[in-house]
């Protein structure tokens, strides 16, 4: 049994804003005793906001119990409660906030509510020690690229319809790619991508620092259903196509902003051939390549509390009848007054 530590060491953080339902517990120093998730498999096509907020609901208690357990603390241990207030699906996060706010009432501690992208960025500086990194967040509901400046974190480039691991996965879900319940679409069609070897030419757009995947997608999904290259060619072209494009922008903004790290992270960041040309730009530029640890780039409670921790440090809190979800609280809307 671990050796207790004093109450206010602790946040648990709930993270729920579209199919993992997650619980993650923090010590104020940033070391991560649990991290449990729970992912909503829908039995067919993509995320059902409303089945996922189910999922959520049912498990919640089950995920609760497995974080404490984990962390070898009691609730009675906690001293703050943070949970994803946005942006994400409007039933999921609100499943999350009803969670949070009845732990922090019924405890008698400070509720605060963290922005989902904001988490993702500080969880991977936490994990690499990152100091002052350009970021490169992308995920099925994400594709951002950012950087410090003056109290937020910037958004230099980002999509202009669907994100990047959500044009993976509809792609793979059009050409009927079976997905095992530990292995994401993404992950299928990396697997398939490194068979290819004939490069399709796809539709390219990049808008000055931004990019558009969904031309592309209907394109690639057209020639899937024309049947004239292979499976592997496609998804090779594909993953070589939209990785060049954040690659591009992400670029762009290391040379803009002369700093001397490059972020990976979100759920995309597992892959390993995004890794190698993000890896390449960096050294390009003399900067250090950091990316996440792949149990942290997915959606995961620990990036919530430990986000939680750092806006509680500085004052941040918040009251129980201003917890309300943001379904759009875009990144740069963000103060994040504990980076200097």
């Amino acid at each position: 049994m671990k050796q207790k530590k004093a109450r206010e060491n602790y946040c648990l953080g709930i993270e729920s804003t579209a199919d993992d339902f997650s619980v993650g517990i923090s010590t104020f120093n940033g070391e991560i005793l649990a991290n449990i998730i729970s992912a909503y498999m829908p039995p067919e096509g993509g995320i059902h906001p409303r089945e996922a907020a189910r999922h959520h609901a049912e498990t919640a208690s089950k995920v609760l119990e497995e974080a404490f357990k984990k962390a070898e603390i009691k609730p009675q241990d906690l001293s703050i409660i943070a949970f994803s207030q946005g942006p994400g699906l409007g039933p999921c996060l609100r499943t999350g906030a009803t969670v949070a706010r009845a732990l922090a009432s019924d405890l008698g501690i400070p509720l605060v509510g963290v922005n989902h992208c904001v988490a993702h960025i500080e969880i991977g500086k936490l994990k690499t020690d990152a100091k002052d990194p350009v970021t490169l967040y992308v995920s099925g509901g994400n594709t951002i690229v950012s950087a410090f400046d003056s109290g937020r974190y910037r958004v230099f480039g980002e999509t202009l319809d669907i994100a990047l691991g959500n044009c993976l996965d509809v792609f793979a879900r059009e050409a009927g790619l079976y997905q095992k319940p530990s292995m994401p679409f993404g992950a299928v069609v990396e697997k398939l991508a490194a068979k290819g070897k004939k490069l399709v030419l796809l539709p390219y757009t990049v808008k000055g620092m931004d990019m558009s995947f969904s031309g592309l997608l209907t394109a690639a999904t057209n020639l899937l259903k024309k049947g004239e290259y292979k499976l592997e060619d496609l998804c090779y072209s594909l993953q070589e196509t939209v990785f060049s494009m954040v690659t591009e922008v992400t670029e762009r903004a290391l040379a803009h902003t002369e700093k001397r790290e490059v972020l990976l992270t979100g759920g995309v960041a597992a892959n390993k051939r995004l890794q190698s040309m993000i890896k390449a730009i960096a050294e390009e530029h003399d900067a250090e390549f950091c990316v996440v640890p792949s149990e942290f780039a997915i959606d995961n409670g620990a990036m919530i509390a430990w986000t939680g921790v750092l806006a509680y440090k500085q004052g941040i809190a918040t009251p129980i009848e201003k917890s309300f979800v943001k379904l759009r609280w875009r990144l740069e809307e963000v103060e994040v007054p504990w980076v200097k």
